[in-house]
């Protein structure tokens, strides 16, 4: 194995794990202020759902790029 191999590894696993953070923290927020919104008006919970899940395509792209890193670039450097 080399050194390559590992540090493709490594970029996968950071293209994965900052967009995990990112979207837990604005989950975060998004989950607070539309649980204060709920309580105030529950006929806006579809809509807070929908705001909630929004922040998760950022994860579908950090692991659309991590599977880029991994299946792509090997074959760019021979």
């Amino acid at each position: 194995m080399e050194i390559g191999t590992g540090l493709l590894a490594i970029g996968a696993a950071f293209a994965v794990g900052l967009a995990a953070l990112g979207t837990g923290y604005a989950q975060s927020h998004i989950g607070s202020a539309g649980a204060g919104a709920i309580a105030e008006k529950p006929e806006v919970s579809g809509t807070i759902i929908l705001l909630i899940a929004i922040p998760e395509t950022m994860l579908i792209l950090g692991f659309a790029v991590a599977a880029m890193i991994i299946l792509v670039l090997p074959g760019m450097a021979k």
